[in-house]
């Protein structure tokens, strides 16, 4: 093989594995920082280990995107759970367009270290959510406060996690029929 095939050849073999990498970018980072909490992202839990001495405040933050027309809040601003047990909260969403929408809810939790404590088991995070005209739509989810977060030096005098979404619109026209 001469000096110019073998040249080429590495290139194309470089190009090939910059556009894998690049395609898989997303879906690493996504699987990254739900591994780590990096940027406040939570975990996905099965069951919550149950209950253990310590208390937790959760704070509800909720926001809209201004191209979606609904109005989104908690039921209520706030609650205190025994950490390690598992809870629900809930939030009413309602379309106050005159079209159906399917919108779909980002999420984080601050401060950004208790990211990888905060761990949800079922949320209409997980779904894009359609409203038709005027519908108004109780969503849950159920989460726990991993125990461990009580050894961390980093986060076990934090005292409030705030759990922020936002919905933002589903494009209909990238969305399969």
């Amino acid at each position: 093989m001469n000096r110019t095939t073998r040249t080429a050849m590495f290139a194309v073999i470089g190009v090939c594995c910059s556009t894998g990498l690049a395609w898989a970018s997303v879906p690493l980072y996504r699987l990254f920082c739900q591994a780590t909490g990096l940027n406040g992202t939570t975990g996905r839990g099965v069951r919550a280990p149950g209950a253990v001495d310590g208390k937790m405040t959760i704070a509800f933050d909720t926001n809209v995107a201004p191209t979606l027309k609904w109005k989104f809040a908690p039921e209520n601003e706030q609650e205190t759970i025994d950490i390690g047990a598992r809870d629900m909260a809930f939030f009413t969403a309602t379309n106050v367009s005159d079209h159906t929408i399917t919108g779909t809810a980002t999420f984080n939790v601050t401060p950004a270290q208790a990211g990888i404590y905060f761990k949800k088991i079922q949320c209409f995070c997980f779904t894009q959510q359609t409203l038709k005209p005027g519908e108004t739509q109780r969503m849950p989810v159920i989460f726990y406060v991993d125990p461990a977060i009580l050894k961390d030096p980093d986060a076990r005098d934090i005292q409030t996690i705030t759990l922020s979404y936002t919905f933002y619109p589903v494009d209909s026209a990238k969305t399969p029929s």
